[in-house]
C-alpha cells in the first residue's frame, strides 16, 4: 500500500465558513490576468495599468518572496472557485502595522458578505498571527458599498485625501480608515465570564 503527500485540492492556508483563502502561485496567473482586467472591478479599485500576463508572473513571483507581503486568493470552500483576491501589504515589523486591500472579481459575489469574511480572516491572522497593532485601508469615496462593508467589519474612518484619484475624467477622494488590536480583539474576541 502506498500513500502519497500530494493532494491536488488546493491548499487551504486560513478558512472561513464559505470561503478560504490560499497562496497565489503561477498557476494562477492567467486567472489573475483576467482577473484584472473586470472593468468594474479597476473602477472600484482604480486600476489604471495595462498589466501583461508576464508581467503578472513577475508580480506573483515578487509578492511569493516579499516578506513585507501576504497575498491570497479568495475561493469558495464548496467550489473551489476563485473569486477575488486579499493581501496584507507594507507589513512593518517595528511599528506593528500594515496595509489591508481586498478585490472581489465579479457582481455576482457581491453583496454577499464574501468580502467581509475574508477581510476577518486576513485580519485575525494579521493580530493574531502577525502580531500586528494597526492595519489601515483606503477606499475611493465612490466605493460606498466597500465603505459600509469596511465599516461593518469595524474599521474606523480617519480621514480623506481629496483628489488623490484621477479617473475617468474626475478627481476622486480617497478615503483612510484602520483598525487596531483592541478593537478587533473587543468586536471578535468578547470573552464570556
Amino acid at each position: 500500500m502506498s500513500t502519497t503527500l500530494w493532494n491536488p485540492k488546493p491548499v487551504r492556508f486560513l478558512e472561513g465558513e464559505r470561503i478560504y483563502l490560499r497562496p497565489v502561485g503561477q498557476e494562477d496567473a492567467e486567472g489573475y490576468f483576467r482577473m484584472l482586467f473586470n472593468p468594474e472591478m479597476r473602477r472600484l479599485t482604480g486600476t489604471r495599468q495595462a498589466l501583461t500576463l508576464e508581467g503578472i508572473r513577475r508580480y506573483i513571483d515578487g509578492k511569493t518572496g516579499d516578506a513585507s507581503t501576504v497575498l491570497l486568493l479568495i475561493a469558495l470552500r464548496d467550489s473551489d472557485e476563485v473569486i477575488g483576491d486579499i493581501a496584507l501589504q507594507d507589513i512593518d515589523p517595528a511599528n506593528r502595522n500594515a496595509n489591508i486591500r481586498i478585490a472581489i472579481d465579479s457582481e455576482e459575489h457581491l453583496g454577499k458578505g464574501f468580502g467581509p469574511e475574508s477581510m476577518r480572516l486576513l485580519l485575525e491572522y494579521g493580530f493574531g498571527i502577525l502580531n500586528l497593532h494597526r492595519i489601515e485601508l483606503q477606499v475611493f469615496g465612490y466605493n460606498v458599498r466597500a465603505i459600509k462593508a469596511y465599516e461593518k467589519v469595524g474599521f474606523k474612518r480617519e480621514g480623506v485625501q481629496r483628489d488623490a484619484l484621477y479617473y475617468n475624467h474626475r478627481y476622486h477622494d480617497s478615503v483612510i480608515m484602520s483598525m487596531l488590536e483592541d478593537e478587533f480583539r473587543a468586536l471578535y474576541h468578547q470573552q464570556a465570564e
